[in-house]
């Protein structure tokens, strides 16, 4: 009987482990960050990690292993998603936890984002109240596959790389609140850079998608105003 006990508990915590080994290393983790924003081919996936392909699809297959990422051949390629919406929930907790325990992570956070000059998270309630009211614009400027995938509801899609020659799209008598992927996400904080260099009053959130569907407010899936097909390379 002590034995059959054991080997449950060798059996089922050896499974746990799996999921626990696929979430490691830095890189996986940024990988099933990207794909908590949309589905990606292999090969854009190690475009925006600054990894190779093939280093990328090693991870992606302990991704795999671990039951955290399908996969799905498409032509040439193989697209990879989020097994479920319930990874993209656990990703945002794994990631809560650190922060509450691991106080350089909130010091590297905030090092990072002073040397972009005024691009530092603000209030968010206050913000969206006013955007509600009319009294300030919600810009996502993630590329236009994530914004495809899920935004938050009235949200306006201007990829970052796109922002500069669409500034005049944007009413200069009103704010502008910018987001992206969430607090590690970097291309808020160019947006916000940019606008306010052209003298747009411009302000950054740093929460994502799932972070807002926490908080109870209203996010998008699929298409949207303004949004457009995926990328080539995106599935």
């Amino acid at each position: 009987m002590v034995r059959t006990k054991r080997s449950f508990k060798d059996a089922v915590y050896g499974q746990l482990a799996r999921a626990g080994k696929a979430l490691s290393s830095p890189k996986r983790l940024e990988l099933l960050d990207l794909l908590s924003q949309s589905p990606r081919t292999v090969e854009a996936l190690a475009k925006e990690a600054s990894t190779t392909v093939a280093n990328a699809s090693q991870h992606l297959q302990v991704l795999h292993a671990g039951g955290l990422v399908e996969a799905e051949k498409q032509g040439r390629f193989v697209c990879y998603r989020l097994a479920d919406e319930s990874v993209g929930r656990f990703l945002r907790t794994f990631r809560l936890l650190a922060e509450d325990r691991l106080a350089e992570l909130e010091r590297m956070k905030q090092r990072f984002f002073a040397g972009f000059g005024g691009a530092e998270a603000v209030d968010e309630a206050t913000l969206l109240d006013r955007a509600r009211q009319g009294q300030a614009i919600v810009l996502d400027v993630r590329p236009n596959s994530e914004y495809h995938s899920a935004h938050l509801e009235g949200a306006i899609s201007i990829p970052l790389e796109e922002l500069e020659n669409r500034l005049s799209e944007l009413p200069r008598d009103t704010d502008v609140v910018a987001y992206c992927r969430g607090p590690y996400c970097v291309l808020a904080a160019e947006a916000v850079r940019l606008l306010r260099g052209h003298g747009f009053a411009a302000h950054r959130l740093e929460a994502s998608v799932y972070d807002w569907e926490a908080r109870g407010l209203r996010v998008v899936r699929g298409a949207g105003r303004n949004a457009l097909p995926s990328a080539p390379g995106n599935c």
